[in-house]
């Protein structure tokens, strides 16, 4: 703790989360009070940022006052009740967290912290928020979900700088339009799993908004002036009481994903089938038929229809692929009407995923026949989710490496020939890499030192692109291994060392043998092995149980285990091994 604190009075932040402390360190109160033995206190500096999250702290102190230079402040996953009133006299205030606490109320005083931007008081048992909150002008990011708020003090319309609110989980029963009216720059609003019964008739204010989620309360009707939002991405409006939608529904067209499931809807208007959606969700309502221009709707990829009255059409086109029942849906068209459904052009589709990609961060480009990444990929700079799977891609451009944020990289079936060593240094965040069925030339010998934090790696199907001795040891975290189709004839021996592997392909090779080593993957929870020219398994293999839940043995001349045994799964051919160790 000590050399945390000295630490801490240079830098000016200090990080004590998960220590279960249950108390805030004295020390802390005074940082620069507390000068150790050899420190100068002309080169010590004020506390910035402080970080207790995940202890067991019941109270702060009023001598929180104290951190005056304090500009970061996460108490979340506490025991706190309250907070100190002397929050508010921290001026320079700007993050302050203390979800998942069990908080009452916030102080009044917090309207003094005037330098305050983003506020998380989500998963608390406060009742209501002090009106004095719209003494924060600089306020943009308001969290307060999972509470027991009734109604949003009226004065928070003073914060019109608010661009994400997010409210889920409470007892509201309306939201004001004074509220919309100020705050125009709002893009995320969520006030799903309240006692809503409408939505303000000026929601046209919120041009800005990309993200509109109103699912599981009481609305009845979706104001015409929905409109206005011309920026709309998401709209979530499952488990309502709608009855019918708006024409003017079809007005927004940068739309993708429209969520309608169980309400009450007997139809869907021919107005909104002008959307460029890419998910539609209808289920759970009481269609009875589809208007056949919705066949038109040629971005559409996923189209959820179940649990609806539908008498026009066969259960198997509610159930079965997007494209076959928007084909018999223009199937119903006039001729005029179906030569104008064309397939819209791919800079459209890619432009719209992007689109979409502003609030979940994941950006899904697979099979859109693309030659080159387009620049929407490392563009936003903020995407964790990257699948460029089924094109034609031949290489990657030097831009995707300032996608520092990537976690999730799919290259799966491509033209990708090299492996892309230089990106993936600067990719440090990847935790998922997958680059199968490519025609890969040979992977170089320190290939695998640029992605060391990875836990899931596929590079089945690229023949020929493992190096003699693969340096897996270099990948010490990862959990999941696929090496289907490289034409193995052996088991590459640094595999045995990946301790926290869990599952483990193998399949479609040419193995002739398992090495006893594997005994050593004491993690694994899923073995596929089928598909081979295993001939016989090692006794030690059956050490692996309970914790191997999956053996896939199938496709291989297995002349040491009976059929029998085979056919009884898993657990019985483990059992089966480890009864043939030699008695210690």
């Amino acid at each position: 703790m000590d050399r945390l604190l000295k630490a801490a009075r240079t830098s000016g932040s200090l990080n004590l989360s998960n220590r279960s402390l249950r108390d805030v360190p004295e020390e802390i109160y005074r940082s620069l009070d507390s000068l150790g033995e050899g420190e100068k206190w002309w080169e010590a500096v004020e506390l910035q940022k402080l970080i207790l999250a995940h202890n067991d702290i019941e109270l702060l102190k009023e001598d929180l006052r104290n951190l005056s230079l304090l500009t970061v402040l996460n108490v979340s996953h506490n025991k706190l009740t309250d907070l100190p009133v002397a929050v508010g006299q921290l001026s320079m205030l700007k993050l302050l967290d203390v979800s998942f606490n069990s908080i009452v109320a916030i102080p009044e005083e917090i309207g003094s912290a005037t330098s305050l931007v983003k506020f998380d008081c989500s998963n608390n048992r406060i009742k209501e928020l002090p009106s004095s909150l719209g003494k924060c002008s600089d306020l943009s990011d308001l969290k307060a979900s999972n509470n027991l708020i009734t109604s949003l003090p009226e004065d928070l319309t003073n914060c019109s700088k608010l661009t994400k609110l997010d409210v889920e989980g409470n007892k509201l029963t309306a939201l004001s339009e004074h509220l919309f009216a100020s705050c125009t720059m709002f893009m995320e609003l969520n006030a799903s799993k309240n006692l809503l019964s409408g939505i303000p008739e000026n929601i046209g204010c919120l041009s800005r908004l990309i993200r509109l989620d109103l699912h599981q309360n009481r609305i009845s009707s979706i104001p015409a002036s929905i409109a206005g939002c011309s920026s709309l991405a998401e709209f979530y409006m499952g488990n309502n009481a709608l009855s019918m939608l708006p024409e003017e529904l079809g007005g927004l067209s940068r739309l993708g994903t429209l969520d309608l499931h169980s309400n009450q809807l007997k139809e869907y208007p021919v107005g909104a089938c002008k959307l460029s959606l890419s998910v539609l969700d209808l289920s759970n309502n009481s269609l009875i038929g589809l208007p056949a221009e919705l066949g038109k709707m040629m971005t559409l990829r996923k189209l959820l229809l179940s649990g609806n009255p539908l008498r026009t059409l066969r259960s198997s086109l509610v159930t079965g692929p997007t494209p076959a029942l928007l084909r018999y849906l223009r199937s119903r068209l006039s001729e005029a009407e179906d030569s104008e459904a064309k397939s819209p052009a791919k800079e459209e589709v890619v432009t719209m995923a992007a689109r979409l990609s502003l609030t979940s961060k994941e950006l899904s480009l697979e099979g859109m026949g693309l030659n080159a990444v387009p620049s929407e990929a490392w563009e936003s700079g903020e995407i964790l989710k990257l699948n460029l799977a089924k094109n034609s891609i031949q290489e990657l451009p030097v831009e995707l490496s300032s996608c520092l944020s990537l976690q999730t990289l799919i290259l799966s079936r491509n033209k990708i020939k090299d492996w892309p060593v230089a990106i993936l240094k600067s990719l440090t965040n990847l935790s998922c890499l997958k680059l199968d069925n490519n025609p890969l030339r040979q992977i170089p010998s320190d290939g695998f030192q640029a992605i060391s934090m990875l836990q899931i790696l596929d590079i089945s199907g690229n023949a020929g692109s493992l190096p003699d001795n693969p340096a897996f040891s270099s990948l010490p975290h990862l959990k999941e291994l696929y090496l289907r189709r490289m034409q193995l004839r052996e088991v590459p021996s640094e595999i045995m060392s990946l301790r926290q592997l869990q599952i483990l392909g193998l399949s479609q090779n040419s193995l002739q043998s398992i090495p006893e080593g594997l005994k050593n993957l004491t993690s694994l929870t899923e073995l596929d092995l089928s598909d081979n020219n295993i001939s016989s398994l090692p006794p030690e293999l059956g050490l692996l149980e309970p914790s191997l839940q999956v053996l896939r043995l199938d496709g291989n001349p297995l002349r040491s285990i009976r059929r029998p045994i085979l056919d009884r799964g898993t657990k019985a051919v483990l059992k089966y091994l480890k009864d043939k160790l030699p008695e210690q």
